[in-house]
């Protein structure tokens, strides 16, 4: 921080600093409420008796997030691929450049096993089911 203000000023350092902040609060948000708080994600919980939840890992990662605007490449680029948030939460150690590919694989699998896979085609479709999870929540 000493260098960018002895450089602009506190001032323009400041008004930097928010702006930058802002943006990335509100891009980081908006992606993760997009992969996590919208209707066809699932919301287990565990059982009364034994405190676990009834699904393996891998199955309660797919179930529990959902992708978005996969085929938008400046979409993917401007979030650095949290966009296929159900591959980035089955491999979480490989490159988002790879999510593409895996997220086929993936969906067949998934269909194979007749498990839900949550994507919306398209950003304003999960916007969309995101307002849609808000309001529903709103009125229990």
């Amino acid at each position: 921080m000493a260098l960018p203000i002895y450089t602009v000023g506190f001032v323009s350092w400041l008004v930097g600093f928010v702006i930058f902040a802002a943006v990335a609060g509100f891009t980081l948000s908006l992606v993760f409420q997009l992969a996590h708080t919208v209707e066809h994600a699932a919301f287990p919980m565990p059982d009364e008796i034994t405190n676990k939840l009834e699904d393996e890992w891998a199955i309660h990662q797919i179930k529990t997030t959902a992708n978005f605007a996969t085929h938008n490449k400046v979409i993917s680029w401007l979030v650095g691929g949290l966009n296929f948030q159900v591959e980035h939460h089955l491999f979480p150690k490989i490159s988002h450049v790879h999510y593409p590919a895996i997220s086929k694989i993936i969906k067949q699998m998934c269909e194979e096993f007749d498990i839900t896979y949550n994507e919306y085609p398209k950003m304003r479709y999960a916007v969309a089911s995101h307002v849609s999870y808000l309001r529903e929540m709103g009125r229990k």
